[in-house]
C-alpha cells in the first residue's frame, strides 16, 4: 500500500536501546531516534501540525508564503509541507548555523535570510525582528512563530507521546530533551503526566542560555545569556510554548562536551546525530546518580548527523575550538627538542646522502635548495637505483631525486597525516611558527597510535 505524500511518514520513529556509551548507568537507557523523520528531525512533527492549524484558522491562504525564524530543522519541515501544499517558504536564521542546514533548505525551494547572532532578540537585525517584519511586509505570507505558537507543543501532545507510552508500554520513568522553543518538551511531558504523574521530565541546556534559572527562579535574567555555539537550543527570552510546572529538572551543559557526545552517538552507537543530541545524552549522564536499577528512560535525539558535517564532524572545526583532543604534527615533532632537520643540496652526490642516512639512522632525506623543498631521497629508493647501477652513488642528487614530501600545516592532525603517507611517500613536512621545517615519517606515527 502506497502513502499519498511524503508527509504520512512523519511520526512513529523508532525507539532503539542504547547499549556502549550508557553501560555504566544502572539502568535501561532508549533513544527516540527523530531522524527517521522525512525532514531528519523531530521539527517536522510541529512544523506539519502549525500548517495544518494556520489552514483551518485561515491565516495560511492558497498559494501564500510562510515565512519562519529557524535554526534549520523546523524551515525543512515547513518546506516539505509546503512543496506538498503549494506554499512558498521564506525563512531566516542565524550565521552561527552550518552551512549545510541553509543549503538544504535551499534545496527544497526555500528562500534564505541569515542574520546576526550576537544580537537582542529585540534587535531589528534579530532573526525574530526580521521574520516579523517579513510577515508584516509581504503580501499573503504567515509568520508560523515556533516560539510562541501552541501548535507546536499540541503536536508533541498529539504524537510524542502517545507513542512514547505506547513503545514503553507505559514503563517510561524519565524523559531527556534539550530545549529550545519548549514545544517538544511540554507537549510531550504534558501527555506522560496526564498517564503518570511521576514520570520525571529532565530539561537539557545550554551554558548562554537563560532557560534553567527562569525555571528556578521565575526570573528572566539577561545576565545568565552569552554566545554559545551548540545549535538549535537554548533561549535568551521564554517562549510561549514553555509550561515550566511541568519540566522536574535543568541541567546544563557545556558546547564542546555536546560535540563530543554526538561524535560518540554515531561512533559508539552507529546513530548519526546532530550536536543537540549529543547535549541532550551528556545532560543524561551527568545527572546518572539520580538514576535506579529499574528505571526505563528515553532521551530524544532530535536530527541528523549530515547537518553538521562541516562542524561537528569536521576535526578541524573541533580543534580549532578545543573540543578534539587529538595528536597533530606538532605533537609527534615536540619531543625532539631543537634537533635540526636533516637535508640535502641537490647538486651533493648520492654517496653523501647515504653517509647522512648511516650517519644520524634516518630513512628520508628532504632535498633544499636556497628556494626551499625540491625533492625527497628515501631509503628504499635509493636501493633499488644503486641496484640497478652502483655507479650512481657518484652522481648529484638532483639526478635521481624523488618527489618532494607533502608540506601540511602544523597542527595537521596524525590521521591525515597516516593518508598521506604512503610506500611512495614515505614522510610529510610542516613549517613551524618560526619557519623551521620538521619531518614526520611512517615510524612516527606509528610510534604515536602504539602509544
Amino acid at each position: 500500500m502506497w502513502l499519498n505524500n511524503i508527509l504520512e511518514t512523519i511520526g512513529n520513529t523508532p525507539l532503539i536501546k542504547l547499549n556502549k556509551i550508557t553501560k555504566d548507568l544502572p539502568c535501561t537507557v532508549l533513544a527516540k531516534v527523530e531522524y527517521f523523520n522525512p525532514g531528519n528531525s523531530i521539527k517536522d512533527r510541529m512544523a506539519l501540525k502549525m500548517v495544518e492549524e494556520a489552514e483551518k484558522s485561515g491565516k495560511l491562504k492558497p498559494g501564500g508564503i510562510i515565512i519562519e525564524g529557524t535554526s534549520g530543522n523546523t524551515g525543512m519541515g515547513l518546506a516539505l509541507a509546503g512543496c506538498v501544499k503549494g506554499y512558498k517558504c521564506i525563512f531566516v536564521t542565524t550565521d552561527k548555523q552550518s552551512k549545510e542546514k541553509a543549503d538544504i533548505l535551499k534545496a527544497v525551494g526555500a528562500e534564505v535570510i541569515v542574520c546576526p547572532t550576537n544580537v537582542e532578540p529585540s534587535d531589528p537585525r534579530s532573526y525574530y525582528s526580521v521574520a516579523a517584519r517579513l510577515a508584516k511586509e509581504i503580501p499573503n505570507s504567515f509568520h508560523m512563530n515556533q516560539y510562541d505558537n501552541l501548535a507546536n507543543r499540541d503536536a508533541h501532545y498529539e504524537t510524542t507521546g502517545p507513542e512514547l507510552w505506547e513503545q514503553t508500554e507505559g514503563k517510561i520513568t524519565h524523559l531527556v530533551i534539550a530545549t529550545g522553543t519548549g514545544g517538544t518538551i511540554t507537549g510531550t511531558a504534558k501527555y506522560l503526566k496526564e498517564k503518570n504523574p511521576n514520570i520525571k521530565i529532565w530539561a537539557i541546556d545550554v551554558y548562554g542560555s537563560l532557560l534553567k534559572k527562569y525555571h528556578e527562579t521565575g526570573i528572566v535574567d539577561m545576565n545568565e545569556v552569552h554566545p554559545y555555539i551548540t545549535e538549535g537550543i537554548g533561549e535568551d527570552f521564554v517562549p510561549a510554548n514553555y509550561d515550566m510546572s511541568l519540566i522536574d529538572k535543568f541541567e546544563l551543559v557545556n558546547d564542546k562536551d555536546g560535540a563530543v557526545m554526538a561524535r560518540r552517538i554515531s561512533k559508539e552507537e552507529g546513530i548519526f546525530v546532530g550536536y543537540s543530541s549529543g547535549t541532550a545524552l551528556q545532560g543524561l549522564l551527568q545527572l546518572k546518580n539520580e538514576l535506579k536499577k529499574d528505571d526505563l528512560v528515553v532521551v530524544a535525539l532530535p536530527d541528523h548527523g549530515s547537518r553538521y558535517v562541516g562542524k561537528v564532524y569536521n576535526d578541524q572545526w573541533m580543534m580549532e575550538r578545543g573540543f578534539l583532543d587529538v595528536k597533530t604534527f606538532k605533537d609527534l615533532v615536540s619531543g625532539r627538542g631543537a634537533k635540526r632537520l636533516v637535508t640535502i643540496d641537490p647538486k651533493q652526490t648520492v654517496a653523501e646522502v647515504i653517509e647522512l642516512m648511516k650517519k644520524y639512522d634516518i630513512e628520508n632525506v628532504p632535498v633544499m635548495n636556497g628556494e626551499g623543498i625540491v625533492g625527497s631521497l628515501s631509503e628504499s629508493g635509493l636501493f633499488k637505483k644503486i641496484l640497478s647501477n652502483p655507479e650512481i652513488k657518484n652522481e648529484q642528487v638532483q639526478t635521481v631525486m624523488e618527489k618532494a614530501y607533502p608540506v601540511v600545516p602544523f597542527d595537521t592532525p596524525v590521521e591525515r597525516l597516516s593518508n598521506l603517507i604512503s610506500k611512495e611517500t614515505g614522510a610529510v613536512l610542516s613549517k613551524d611558527d618560526s619557519g623551521n621545517y620538521h619531518i614526520v615519517t611512517k615510524y612516527d606515527i606509528i610510534q604515536s597510535l602504539a602509544k
